[in-house]
């Protein structure tokens, strides 16, 4: 009996050590696992852009996704040239991302006509219904989900009443190509006139000429309202030194125009925005399919003023006004 018992010991003994060896290696191809390739597009740099950017990742790296460890991005930046932005997106695709974050309209047009396939996540999108980004906002039906950036132009008319009473005609700044611009222009003729607000039109089509078109406002209007159109918002300082030389209020589409030198806004923070945008990339990660994830909007809005830009304008911001606002810039 003894004869056969130690063989069989000695046969079960590996059996053992060759499971404990085959779990290790399953645990060591875990702890090795491919980092997560992150492809960022960006039309161009400007302040609510890069607080987008910035929101989105430190949510990433908050949830554990650390750029580096297990997380790999790619961040380009077209500085405002369709060509280059095309470019990148082809590349994207051929790099194989794992997920796209693609910040503002034309950033995720190019990005949506490369690929059907890759996850694509959107911020700073004004209406990805009119860009063809998605089938509707509730169920996009692409592989296109995120967040969008459009503003409570209502409300953002109803502050420049408020801040320049006697307001009859508001110019509009912006880029006639850009898809996001013309609904936010489309828009603003609608509220006007219920405002009382003649609405006239200053369009660009490149940031050479945002300074030209702030000039031919002078002596037309009574005040300037810039939405977030990239282009314009790019190139706001000079819009800005315009405007205070010849005392022309400045109503800014999100607060980091206000930051620039704007009178004021009702609107997003776009840090937050990408915040959003990272959180709902974490579910992607997970598992779940952007064509079954609704386009999300911002939920808080908040009053910014610049008291500083407010003296420059030559406007008193009521006192009531100042008790709502959530930040006041001095």
């Amino acid at each position: 009996m003894k004869r056969w018992l130690l063989p069989v010991l000695v046969l079960g003994l590996a059996f053992l050590m060759a499971g404990c060896g085959s779990g290790g290696s399953k645990q060591g191809v875990k702890s090795e696992a491919k980092a997560v390739k992150l492809g960022i597009i960006q039309i161009v740099e400007h302040p609510a852009l890069d607080a987008a950017r910035k929101g989105f990742l430190e949510t990433l790296a908050a949830n554990g996704y650390v750029e580096g460890k297990n997380l790999q991005v790619d961040f380009q930046n077209a500085q405002g040239d369709q060509s280059t932005l095309q470019a990148i997106a082809r590349k994207f695709v051929q790099d194989k991302k794992d997920l796209i974050l693609a910040i503002a309209t034309p950033s995720a047009m190019a990005m949506a006509n490369e690929t059907k396939d890759i996850p694509i996540l959107i911020t700073a999108v004004t209406d990805p219904v009119e860009a063809k980004l998605v089938k509707s906002m509730e169920k996009p039906g692409t592989n296109v989900t995120g967040t969008t950036d459009m503003n409570p132009i209502k409300e953002q008319l109803q502050l420049l009443k408020e801040l320049v009473p006697d307001a009859q005609k508001v110019g509009v700044i912006y880029n006639s190509s850009e898809v996001n611009s013309q609904v936010q222009v489309k828009i603003v003729k609608q509220e006007a006139p219920a405002l009382g607000l003649t609405v006239v039109e200053a369009p660009v089509t490149a940031s050479s000429e945002v300074v030209q078109a702030a000039q031919s406002l002078v002596g037309r209007v009574d005040a300037i309202y810039v939405p977030t159109d990239n282009t314009v918002v790019s190139s706001v300082a000079g819009v800005i030194q315009v405007a205070e030389k010849h005392k022309l209020p400045v109503i800014a589409g999100e607060s980091n125009t206000v930051e620039a030198g704007a009178l004021g806004t009702i609107g997003i923070d776009y840090y937050k925005l990408g915040q959003q945008t990272g959180e709902m990339a974490l579910r992607v990660l997970k598992g779940e399919k952007p064509q079954d994830m609704p386009v999300e909007k911002q939920k808080d809005l908040s009053i910014v003023l610049n008291a500083k830009a407010a003296a420059a304008f030559g406007v008193t911001i009521p006192e009531e006004l100042k008790k709502k606002a959530s930040k006041i810039i001095e």
